[in-house]
């Protein structure tokens, strides 16, 4: 993705994504999974030269969709238990799933089994240390645990770690399967004579 027009593109589907499916996150028995990790994900790959900006407004988003069902709720935002000091940890927790995707994106040449490896190593460690964020700010830092211990946190992180990555791998992989067929058609459009110059 090299120009505007394609990042604006790819910047609204991640909008539209996050929009359908993070108004479900204060549920987590729905059968759509909340894709915001995967959403910030595929933003350190597609938009990482908008990352001065696309960044914060993916996470203003993130914030105005949680304030929006809290609110509908008829509860205060500040007062909702999600809503602790632990829960401005998503900052950190997102930008790791964003430094994943920069990462990938750095080393990613085209589809091949080697970029396969990376991508599910990328996803594993960023959505690791995403979830210890937002679980460990959750569990250490809101009231809502009265008596937090290291074993307690410990069971509690691994009580939800796969969960969460089996839906951000979900959308990741649905995003991998639309890079890999862009590639593809690219490649097709391409003239013959082109190849034969390479």
């Amino acid at each position: 993705m090299n120009t505007h027009l394609q990042r604006a593109i790819v910047l609204s589907l991640l909008v539209l994504l996050m929009a359908a499916t993070r108004s479900h996150v204060f549920n987590h028995f729905t059968p759509v999974p909340d894709a915001s990790w995967a959403v910030f994900f595929i933003g350190g790959f597609y938009l990482r030269n908008w990352v001065r900006w696309a960044f914060p407004a993916l996470m203003a988003l993130a914030v105005l969709i949680d304030y929006l069902v809290i609110s509908r709720q008829g509860i205060d935002f500040f007062s909702h238990y999600c809503v602790s000091p632990g829960y401005w940890m998503l900052v950190p927790a997102h930008a790791a799933m964003w430094a994943g995707g920069h990462w990938l994106r750095k080393h990613y040449h085209g589809a091949s089994p080697a970029a396969l490896a990376r991508l599910a190593l990328a996803v594993v460690v960023s959505t690791a240390v995403c979830h210890l964020f937002a679980q460990g700010g959750f569990y250490w830092l809101s009231a809502a645990v009265a008596e937090p211990t290291v074993g307690g946190w410990a069971t509690n992180y691994g009580h939800w770690f796969l969960p969460y990555l089996k839906a951000t791998a979900m959308f990741v992989a649905a995003a991998a399967v639309a890079q890999v067929v862009a590639e593809v058609v690219a490649r097709n459009a391409t003239p013959a004579h082109q190849h034969d110059k390479r």
